[in-house]
Parts: structure tokens; C-alpha cells; sequence
């Protein structure tokens, strides 16, 4: 292992009862502290984390590999530290393991600092208390459900509506508009796409300025429960001492949520409700409140989040929104009707869209915005039966602006460029907001729909409505 090792450790000890990936040793000379890490096997490779005390001479702990071929007697060495990860600019364009090994088959790091994976959050004198929009340039987001510098924002959707498309594009906008840094964080998710989020941001171009860090579902429950918390050590490295605003992506923090439900059950503890550990709350802000802004820099997340069987009364589901600013749904059925992206305006929502924060100008168009595709939704059923020539002259006009601002809302992406053959385009809030202000106020009632399509400013309209 590429682990930092402050010094050799010469306590020893004896396996004592391995249970799954329970292991239970005694240490006659020193007991190991909470989270330390032990190592036992015939090469020492299979790595143990201390999770608690069981007397004066006995500790437990969880296997973070395979814990076979080990048996009673086994021999057992406290490293005297805990999980450690490597930190630094060079880690850029790497991928890595819960252990801080590279496992893109290039190059191993050697040397440089390596940090704990345990760290306490930042206390509230250190933390910023000014709200700030933290601009994407992607219109569906800016103007509807905007996220918040160093805040958290939960991705919900299923397969194939464009979660990966969303989180690639955010990390190309995060390089050009911010000149930060994106960390991707894979926890419990199939090895399959982690391979394919790899090849895919080395083909757009957005791998060197992203580090890749994967605890996936084939991994023991122990490796994926403490990814995260790998992720957040060497995010906060790029915050606090490089100085620069961090893009976390999380995908999925439910699978978090699950390997703590494991390790719980295999530690023997009474779960509470619907199985659940009885220390989710506990777990889950223990990684979400290391996610924060301060004066010198901010660490701002996307979380996708699995919601189970679709019950968002779902302990971990409850947990989690607990933590979330701003909310941003994919609706398969803006997908099939080739919207992308595929946000779903009314379902998103922001807690920092409000006058003081946002700005009254904001809000408004906001609210008018989401007011007039609200109208529309209802007016579906009453067009699909009897046309839309039955409607009144008010309502005509509001279903008019709907269907402009619905596809004003859609987007070409960097990232897809080599698909689509449209190029990609960034645009700043203050133009989303004249475009849908414009819109509002009818100023395009006579343009066709097709002119609002896969654009970027308003202005692009006009053009392709005088191109055509």
C-alpha cells in the first residue's frame, strides 16, 4: 500500500474471531485507538479498522478487503494511524481507491503528503455566513433551482435520463467559469460505470482537471462506507490550503447510507426503523457538515440520491433531504420529448431562491417563469381532448409562452458537442434572466418554437428566426 507511515509500529496482536468481515484481536501490550488501522494476512494485504473497544485488551474492527484465509491466531499489526489518502495537485486526472491507490493502470504516487481520511468539520467562526448563488451556466439550473456556493444540492433520476451528461457538463462549466476543481466521488455504484464516467471525461476533455475516487458496489461495506469521507480529505485540501472552490459530485450518497446499514448489522447492532442502522443521522452529518464554505474557499455538492421504491418518506430519504439547499429532478418525460436537459422545473426547487439572497429581479422572473409552466401543465388535459382552439385568448397566450420558455430552458452541452453537432454553450445568469423576462413579455410572439430550441442567449433566437 502507498500509505504514509508515521513510524514502524511494533504492537502487536492475535486474531481472536472473524465473523464476515467482523474482526475481533487482542492486543496484550497496547490497545489500538479508534480507527486505526491494523493489518494482518500472510503479506499483511487484508486492512482492518478499528470500530471499537471491547475491554482493556480486546478491540473490533471491519475489514475494509476480503477478509479470507484469516483465522484464529493470526498475527495482527497496529499501523498507529488511521486510513490515510494522498493530497495535492497531483492528484489531478488520477482515479483512486478508498486506500489512496491509483487504479487507473497508470503511474503510483509515491511520496507527497498524505492525510488522514478522519477530520473534525469546520468550526462556525471559520465557516461563511454570506449566501451566494454558485452559477453553473446552465440556464435550468441558474434561474430555477440555483445552487449555493459551499452548499449541497440532491440529483434526482433514474438510468438513462442524463444524471452523467449533467455532473460531466457541470465539471467542463467548473473548469472554465470558476477555475476550480471537481472531485467525483463514486460510492457503491457498478464497476461498469465507473469505467465508462472515465472514458467518457478523457473524451470530452474534462479528466485533467478532475480527480476520480471510487468505493464500488463488488467492494466490501467497510471500503464504500469510508470512501466518502476519503473524498472529503482531499477536497478539503484543495479548499483550505490551495485556496480554490471544490465541485463535489456524489454518486450515490444512498449507497452511504446502505454500507452503514451493513457494517451496523454485522457489528450486531439493534436496527431501527425499516432496518436502518441506529446511527444513520449520526453517520450522514458527519460526512454532509464537512461539505462547507469559508473565507478563503468553498466545497459545493451535487449528490445524486437513489430514493427506494420511490417512497420519499424513507428514513435515509428524510436524512438526506435534511441536508440538501437545492433540489434538481430529471424527468424521463422531458428526456422523450428531446428537452435536455432533462430538468423537471416544477419538481426542482432552491432554498436560496428568495428576494434577499437571489435579488427581487430574480425572483420574480423565477416565480413568473414556473407559474406559466404550471398553467400549461394543467391545460394539457383540456388541449390533448379538445385542441387548443377551445381555450380562451388568456390561456392561448400563456400555453405560447410555455412552449418558448420550454425550450429556451434547453441547452447544448460542451460535453455532447461530438454527439449532437451543436456547440456547446455557457451562459451567464444575468442573460437566462433576459431571455425568460423577454419571453414573458411576449416580445417573440410571433417566432417560431423551433427558433428557441438548443440556444444559448436569447439573441441566438433572433438570429435563427432571420437565418430561416
Amino acid at each position: 500500500m502507498n500509505e504514509k507511515q508515521p513510524s514502524e509500529n511494533k504492537n502487536f496482536g492475535t486474531v481472536i474471531s472473524v465473523r464476515a468481515t467482523v474482526v475481533d484481536a487482542h492486543f496484550p501490550k497496547r490497545l489500538p485507538a479508534l480507527f486505526n488501522v491494523l493489518r494482518t494476512g500472510d503479506e499483511e494485504e487484508t486492512i482492518i479498522e478499528v470500530v471499537s473497544h471491547l475491554d482493556a485488551e480486546r478491540i473490533r474492527g471491519i475489514a475494509l478487503t476480503s477478509a479470507e484465509g484469516l483465522a484464529q491466531g493470526s498475527p495482527i499489526r497496529d499501523t498507529g494511524h488511521p486510513l490515510m489518502v494522498p493530497v495535492g495537485k497531483r492528484l489531478m486526472g488520477r482515479v483512486f481507491n478508498v486506500f489512496g491507490e491509483t487504479i487507473d493502470k497508470g503511474k503510483a504516487l509515491t511520496g507527497g503528503e498524505w492525510r488522514s481520511i478522519h477530520r473534525q468539520p469546520v468550526s462556525l467562526d471559520k465557516q461563511s455566513t454570506v449566501s451566494e448563488i454558485f452559477t453553473t451556466g446552465i440556464k435550468a439550473i441558474d434561474v430555477l433551482s440555483p445552487l449555493e456556493r459551499g452548499g449541497k444540492a440532491g440529483l434526482f433520476g433514474g438510468a438513462g435520463v442524463g444524471k452523467t451528461v449533467l455532473i460531466m457538463e457541470m465539471i467542463n462549466n467548473m473548469v472554465g467559469g470558476h477555475e476550480g476543481i471537481s472531485l467525483f466521488c463514486g460510492i457503491g455504484e457498478r464497476v461498469r460505470e465507473g469505467e465508462e464516467l472515465y472514458r467518457e471525461m478523457r473524451e470530452a476533455g474534462v479528466l485533467e482537471s478532475t480527480v476520480l475516487l471510487f468505493g464500488q458496489m463488488n467492494e466490501p461495506p467497510g471500503a464504500r462506507f469510508r470512501v466518502g469521507h476519503a473524498a472529503l480529505t482531499m477536497a478539503e485540501y484543495f479548499r483550505d490550503d490551495m485556496r480554490q472552490d471544490v465541485l463535489l459530485l456524489i454518486d450515490n450518497i444512498f449507497r452511504f447510507v446502505q454500507a452503514g446499514m451493513e457494517v451496523s448489522g454485522m457489528l450486531g447492532q439493534i436496527p431501527s426503523r425499516l432496518g436502518y442502522q441506529p446511527t444513520l443521522g449520526t453517520e450522514l452529518a458527519g460526512l454532509e457538515e464537512r461539505i462547507c464554505n469559508t473565507t478563503t474557499g468553498a466545497i459545493t455538492s451535487i449528490q445524486a440520491v437513489y430514493v427506494p421504491a420511490d417512497d420519499f418518506t424513507d428514513p435515509a430519504a428524510v436524512h438526506t433531504f435534511g441536508h440538501l439547499s437545492a433540489s434538481i429532478v430529471l424527468s424521463r418525460k422531458k428526456a422523450s420529448e428531446g428537452l435536455y436537459p432533462a430538468i423537471d422545473p416544477l419538481q426542482s426547487g432552491s432554498k436560496i431562491l428568495v428576494p434577499h439572497i437571489v435579488g427581487e429581479k430574480h425572483y420574480r422572473i423565477a416565480q413568473q417563469v414556473r407559474n406559466t409552466l404550471a398553467e400549461y401543465e394543467d391545460l394539457k388535459d383540456i388541449i390533448a381532448m379538445l385542441g387548443i382552439e377551445e381555450l380562451s385568448r388568456a390561456d392561448r397566450r400563456t400555453v405560447h409562452r410555455a412552449r418558448r420558455l420550454e425550450r429556451f430552458m434547453t441547452q447544448p452541452f460542451f460535453v455532447t458537442e461530438q454527439f449532437t453537432g451543436h456547440e456547446g454553450k455557457m451562459v451567464d445568469l444575468a442573460d437566462a434572466l433576459r431571455g425568460c423576462e423577454r419571453i414573458l413579455n411576449d416580445e417573440f410572439y410571433d417566432y417560431s418554437e423551433r427558433s428557441f430550441y438548443m440556444i444559448g442567449k436569447i439573441d441566438e433566437a433572433e438570429k435563427k428566426e432571420h437565418d430561416q
